[in-house]
């Protein structure tokens, strides 16, 4: 097994607990942990087992297999996303998809993302009938 390097994954966390506005304790209990979880793998840079990285990408809503190769871990098949077909993606799409991946902080495209899911559900709400 390689040398495991806390720093990456520890920055991830760090980043989606004040996101969420938890402390290490809520974020802990919040993804199912025992209390000391996030304590023991941010500020004492333990290497989390599996389970419990899933646990905590299930928590933040990332995919898993993002904390799973920060902490050296190969990432699960499971958890990889199926692949589009380019040519059944209108032209407008594909540019937004593009413009999505740009954005280089996981967190922060995630945000980006959700935005865009509330404006286009509140269109879908304005075609549906009354």
């Amino acid at each position: 097994m390689a040398m495991y390097d806390p720093e990456p994954l520890v920055r991830m966390l760090e980043q989606l607990r004040v996101e969420r506005n938890e402390s290490y304790r809520e974020a802990s209990l919040n993804a199912g942990l025992d209390h000391e979880a996030m304590r023991r793998y941010c500020i004492h840079k333990k290497r989390p087992q599996m389970q419990s990285l899933i646990a905590l990408a299930d928590h933040f809503g990332v995919n898993p297999n993002q904390l799973l190769e920060l902490a050296g871990y190969s990432p699960l098949a499971i958890f990889e996303r199926a692949e589009v077909d380019p040519e059944s993606v209108p032209s407008d799409v594909k540019e937004l998809m593009d413009d999505l991946a740009r954005i280089a902080d996981p967190a922060l495209r995630k945000q980006v993302i959700e935005a865009v899911r509330v404006l286009i559900g509140g269109y879908l709400e304005s075609l549906e009938p009354t």
